[in-house]
């Protein structure tokens, strides 16, 4: 069986393969920013639930502003939702009409420019399908409602104009049944007892303008998890289950918050930070001041190593700044929420874990980019053609706008960068915005004009395509470094400017050279007093590329030992064209024993595994135990994937000694590719094991059909 493997992922960097539109996204339709006669200020939310009867019974009362010279009727957002009254300031009653999508609003008389108008719409709802829901009961989640209004389905829960450009204050006011509590946006303004029906009434105030997206209310009997930074609250709204792994997986939230209050030079804009566990979430979803979380996040302390929520907690909270404080204006623009989302979890994780853990990641962000241009499409990162928004919330706006602004950090210099994104903030707070917003800050904090780069990486498709070569001349004592630029150009992606630092290492030491890519072909010259032992392109990995660059067996060997991580893993891969060298065997085993970082020792695992298997058992075996649980799992699987039966009982002992779940599922999948039946009661059991996302079952589910296929 083929291995499914980092090897074959970064092949896909290092190799240019034609891109394959196999979906024709210019067939959706262009959708441009939505007009409005009318700026709502406010929505004061009354709520009641019935959580048996999946009911519920809303007032919401809207303070807008007028923006036309006669404004006569507002139309709102609404689904799923049944209007039964509006009336207006005076509770006088107003006529209305209602479709399945929206409500429009009769008022008795014009009202002008800038006029305030006030009205409250009556309305209730029975078991929404979309943005509101009723969860039953189950062993692993109490009787609760969630919402989820991203990207437009704050509708389904109470009628309002559902669009990111419009910024609004909001209360909800929400009564329930003891021993539930809610969670919503903003201050906690009250909670009141109500002794005659046994409710309680809570009152939350959102008092800074936010999207309506990014409201939320979430019920349940929570147990809260009180913690802080400084006189921040932050909370912790979870299952009683749930409490004692909790507070090992959101301990380090308010080290997150302080992380990103000193990165963007903006205090936390909101009254408080709450995060809750829901049955409804696959992920999370930001909502201002609260984030949504999927009840998955909660795990036990073994599976920390395989199924950690960090990164995932870590960009939500980068969301209260990017996504909140400043929002997209219209739903083309979705890099500006995710991108900066995404690229701060990143910077997280360098913090936090370091440099090479750091780079992992990024280069995890590249290849999942690169995944999505050669099996789907390539777009424009700010792209207006969508039947709904969700369609452009994809690998392009998440880890390809990432990588963009990780380029745009390079050209720019870090205190340039930080610089500008501390002012965006700053200056478009509460507001929406756009990229050429973000533009003009470029201009506005460095004095660059960087107009050049957005058009290449943000309003065009694709990315550049590198062929490399190199020759050196011992007359004359030049490295001479050929650079073509060979990306699809009908495709209509560019010929990239861009700066490249390359790296030139001699016996005396290395060098560092930035030049200026410009042209499909380019031409450098470097003067070296001897031989390079390597030459780097792109030393510091910071664009968003595909390349190819033949080498010669000795200069990859002495990348995979003395290069930075991501060199040496390419080396790896790249090694793999001399498979039929004992020097290259003999080194991939070095760098599998004792390179320092895991993803280095897994890279030169995979690459050995192209090798004679059986040559290499002895240590496979060896690196079952290795302290990675990544490395092991790995070669689980090339054991596993000889189908030799002897091993069975190697498999069992990895099985029972194992403290990662997934490589346990690994050691099941290796038994059910082996052919014994006599393990199916073993396997049996490991199926009705308790595991995270049941990896295990599934894993002892596939290794019974491995054993049944031929029955």
């Amino acid at each position: 069986m083929k291995i499914i493997s980092l090897v074959i992922i970064i092949l896909i960097v290092c190799s240019v393969i034609p891109l394959a539109q196999e979906i024709d996204i210019y067939k959706r339709p262009v959708q441009v920013e939505r007009s409005h006669n009318f700026d709502v200020q406010h929505y004061r939310l009354t709520l009641t639930f019935d959580l048996d009867r999946k009911e519920f019974w809303g007032e919401n009362k809207v303070t807008l502003n007028s923006l036309s010279d006669e404004f006569m009727e507002c139309v709102l957002d609404a689904k799923e939702l049944v209007v039964t009254e509006v009336l207006d300031h005076l509770n006088v009653p107003l006529k209305f009409n209602q479709s399945d999508h929206e409500l429009i609003v009769y008022f008795s008389r014009a009202h002008s420019y800038k006029e305030e108008v006030i009205f409250t719409i009556k309305y209730h709802a029975k078991d929404p399908k979309y943005g509101f829901f009723f969860s039953d009961e189950t062993p692993r989640n109490p009787k609760m409602i969630s919402t989820d209004s991203f990207p437009n389905e704050a509708r389904h829960w109470f009628p309002c104009y559902d669009y990111p450009h419009d910024k609004v204050t909001m209360e909800l006011i929400a009564t329930v049944q003891k021993p539930n509590k809610v969670l919503s946006n903003g201050r906690l303004v009250s909670i009141k007892e109500n002794k005659d029906d046994n409710s309680v009434t809570y009152h939350w105030h959102q008092d800074k303008p936010h999207s309506t997206y990014l409201s939320m209310v979430a019920i349940a009997p929570f147990v809260v998890i009180e913690d802080s930074l400084g006189s921040l609250p932050i909370n912790y709204w979870v299952y009683e289950k749930d409490v004692k792994n909790a507070r090992r997986i959101f301990k380090k939230t308010p080290y997150m918050i302080d992380f990103f209050n000193k990165l963007y030079g903006y205090e936390y804009p909101w009254a408080k930070y709450d995060q809750v566990e829901t049955p409804t979430q696959g992920g999370g979803a930001e909502a201002t001041s609260a984030t949504i979380l999927g009840q998955n996040v909660i795990y036990d302390e073994k599976a920390d190593k395989d199924f950690s929520w960090e990164t995932t907690i870590a960009h939500e909270i980068a969301h209260q700044w990017w996504g909140d404080l400043i929002t997209l204006r219209t739903w083309s623009e979705t890099w500006l929420n995710e991108s900066f989302g995404t690229y701060s979890d990143y910077l997280y994780t360098r913090f936090d874990k370091g440099e090479e853990e750091g780079a992992f990641a990024l280069l995890g962000k590249k290849n999942s980019y690169l995944r999505e241009a050669h099996e789907r499409y390539i777009r424009p990162i700010v792209f207006n053609r969508y039947e709904n928004p969700a369609q452009n919330f994809d690998r392009h706006t998440y880890p390809k706008g990432a990588c963009v602004l990780h380029m745009l950090r390079f050209v720019l210099r870090d205190k340039p960068f930080f610089r500008t994104i501390r002012h965006f903030l700053h200056k478009h707070e509460f507001q929406p915005v756009d990229t050429h917003d973000m533009m003009v800050a470029v201009k506005e904090s460095t004095g660059q004009n960087m107009d050049w780069f957005f058009e290449q990486f943000i309003y065009k498709p694709g990315h550049p395509e590198f062929e490399i070569s190199y020759q050196w001349n011992e007359n004359t004592k030049r490295v001479l470094l050929q650079v073509a630029q060979v990306q699809d150009f009908s495709l209509g992606i560019p010929v990239y400017k861009i700066p490249v630092i390359i790296g030139i290492t001699t016996s005396k030491g290395k060098e560092s050279k930035k030049v200026w890519i410009k042209q499909k072909e380019e031409m450098f010259e470097f003067e070296v007093n001897e031989k390079p032992l390597m030459v780097r392109f792109d030393e510091g990995n910071y664009l968003l590329k595909e390349w190819t660059f033949d080498k010669k067996m000795d200069e990859l060997l002495y990348q995979l030992k003395n290069d930075d991580l991501i060199g040496k893993m390419w080396a790896a891969s790249e090694l793999v064209k001399f498979k039929r060298d004992t020097l290259v065997a003999e080194e991939l085993r070095e760098r599998i024993q004792n390179d320092s970082f895991w993803a280095v020792r897994r890279s030169a695992l995979e690459a050995l595994s192209e090798f004679e298997v059986d040559a290499n058992i002895e240590l496979l075996k060896k690196v079952c135990q290795e302290k990675n649980s990544k490395v092991r799992t790995t070669a689980l699987q090339i054991l596993g994937d000889t189908k030799d039966s002897k091993y069975v009982s190697f498999f069992k002992e990895r099985f029972n000694k194992e403290n990662s779940y997934v490589a346990q599922a690994e050691a099941l999948r290796s038994l059910g590719k082996c052919g014994d039946r006599s393990q199916i009661s073993f396997l049996k059991k490991a199926a009705e094991m308790e595991s995270p996302r049941d990896v295990l079952k599934r894993a002892a589910d596939w290794a019974l059909k491995e054993l049944m296929k031929d029955s």
